[in-house]
């Protein structure tokens, strides 16, 4: 259970650290960059305990439950992913809202410049699209699984 945890706790921190990765290279904000610095200490630190434990109970790492770890980390990326998405369309939306960014064509028609969509969002919201596929199926065809055949 020690072993679980501290696994969640790493991958958690690891995406944390390359969602502070992203933002530094696009925003470059010294906030972004603290935040990279404070998550490999943590990588660091949190895989250092993980490698004490395993070599000196090494029945920890027997007694981990693969299985549900994925559907776990599954599911955290399905919700990570979906966040993203909305973000997107929030900002897409706020923007299409403005009248600073559409003008109204001969026939009275609203047309949409095109600075309404970034590529960064275009990009962002295809390039999250196959980790939210993979992880989305995986995390409902294993708590469909989970809970038709175990609770029968």
């Amino acid at each position: 259970m020690i072993i679980s945890g501290l696994l969640l706790a790493f991958f958690v921190s690891f995406l944390i650290h390359i969602f502070a990765l992203v933002i530094y290279v696009t925003k470059k904000s010294n906030r972004s960059l603290k935040t990279y610095i404070l998550t490999t200490f943590t990588n660091i630190t949190i895989a250092g305990s993980c490698i004490v434990l395993i070599f000196m109970k090494p029945e920890m790492a027997r007694s981990v439950d693969l299985k549900f770890l994925t559907w776990v980390m599954s599911g955290i990326i399905l919700v990570i992913t979906i966040v993203i998405k909305v973000e997107i369309f929030r900002r897409i939306y706020r923007r299409i809202k403005d009248p600073s960014n559409y003008h109204l064509n001969f026939f009275g028609k609203k047309v949409l410049h095109a600075s309404v969509v970034t590529r960064l969002e275009i990009a962002v919201f295809f390039g999250t699209m196959p980790f939210f596929l993979m992880a989305g199926a995986y995390f409902i065809a294993r708590g469909v699984n989970f809970f038709l055949y175990k609770h029968l």
